[in-house]
């Protein structure tokens, strides 16, 4: 069934620049100088991913739209004075180290002032009924950014600023944010962990990314005690785990909690040949957790569904997962067919590490 559904880019999202590096390494001493740009965090793989949309006909079916900025009102309902203040100043300056995996280059406070405005404005048009889902191609991605500190390629919190602005502007109550990409959801995490309102629940490679986080512990603290669920997983989980970690933990969640709103932090690091992580999910994976979730949403908060690009770093594989969960998105299925499907599923985990994958994925619903 075909639904109307929004798609929120620009090409200056694209121009953000992360200096020169090698993968995540400063060109410098040993680390050569590579061919092209160099680091990880690519434009290419979301320039790529929207190409795919275009030339498969299905951009046709959705409502491709750009956005406003964030204003410094926005992003002081979430960030400190003093840190907006030091990101722009070295944005300003050309670029720098601005924290831990966090390089800029000249015009990145502005860029990432877009990023987090095509947030925002993908959960105004899903929120105000315009459209009934939305996706956000937002570069720099956010979910690691703390309130005073970037962190991990990441510069302004995008979902956590589109969630306070739409509180602050229509009374949004509550909000239930999923992220799937491979790495901790660390930053939106610390932003809500305090708080009930804003359920965090966060699928990643046990101890990759921030390095030997697994934080199956971490509960949310004072009033939102609870409404914080990690689920570490093992590296080389796959389809299977993730789907099963979906149907055990992330939906009865979802169901308890009865959010007005659902966001999902999407990134497809989690595929099979991301240079950053050790998981095996394919295309179909990341359909089919998009489906899950829009059913979620469907029967939770009126189909109340936006979905904010994060990580992600195969320019070659990137673009055929986010084609389908566009296209569970929008209902709509093009002649596309992944080249890589057949390969990646060959890959899957035996019937022995799946029998452990989900005994681990039992024992962490056991706890919650």
């Amino acid at each position: 069934m075909s639904r109307i559904s929004a798609f929120f880019y620009d090409e200056l999202s694209l121009w953000h620049s992360a200096g020169l590096h090698a993968l995540t390494l400063p060109v410098g001493g040993w680390v050569q100088p590579p061919a092209a740009a160099g680091h990880a965090e690519s434009p290419e793989t979301k320039r790529r991913f929207k190409s795919l949309l275009d030339v498969s006909g299905l951009t046709r079916h959705l409502q491709v739209r750009s956005a406003p900025s964030a204003t410094q009102e926005d992003l002081l309902r979430v960030h400190t004075p003093g840190y907006l203040q030091r990101f722009k100043a070295m944005s300003d300056a050309g670029g720098g180290e601005l924290g831990p995996n966090a390089p800029i280059g000249p015009g990145s406070y502005e860029i990432a002032r877009l990023s987090a405005g095509l947030a925002m404005a993908a959960v105004d048009a899903v929120l105000s009924g315009e459209v009934d889902n939305a996706y956000s191609l937002s570069r720099p991605p956010g979910h690691h950014c703390l309130a005073d500190s970037a962190m991990g390629f990441c510069f302004l919190a995008n979902i956590a600023i589109a969630i306070e602005a739409a509180k602050a502007r229509s009374g949004l109550g509550k909000v239930a944010v999923i992220d799937w990409d491979v790495h901790h959801g660390n930053g939106t995490q610390s932003i809500f962990e305090e708080r009930d309102d804003v359920l965090t629940i966060s699928l990643h490679q046990d101890g990759c990314f921030p390095p030997g986080y697994s934080g199956e512990t971490d509960r949310g603290r004072n009033a939102g005690s609870g409404a914080n669920i990690n689920i570490p997983l093992p590296p080389g989980s796959g389809h299977e785990a993730y789907l099963y970690a979906m149907e055990r933990i992330v939906i009865p969640a979802l169901e308890r909690f009865e959010p007005e709103l659902i966001i999902v932090a999407c990134g497809y690091d989690a595929n099979a040949v991301d240079p950053l992580a050790r998981m095996l999910l394919h295309s179909d994976s990341f359909r089919q957790m998009t489906r899950s979730v829009r059913k979620a949403a469907e029967q939770l908060c009126q189909g109340r569904l936006v979905l904010v690009h994060e990580g992600g770093y195969s320019e070659a594989y990137v673009p055929f997962c986010g084609l389908a969960t566009v296209e569970e998105l929008a209902g709509v299925r093009t002649e596309v067919i992944d080249p890589m499907l057949d390969f990646v599923q060959l890959q899957q985990p035996n019937e022995a590490l799946v029998t452990f994958q989900r005994g681990w994925i039992d024992r962490l619903a056991e706890a919650h």
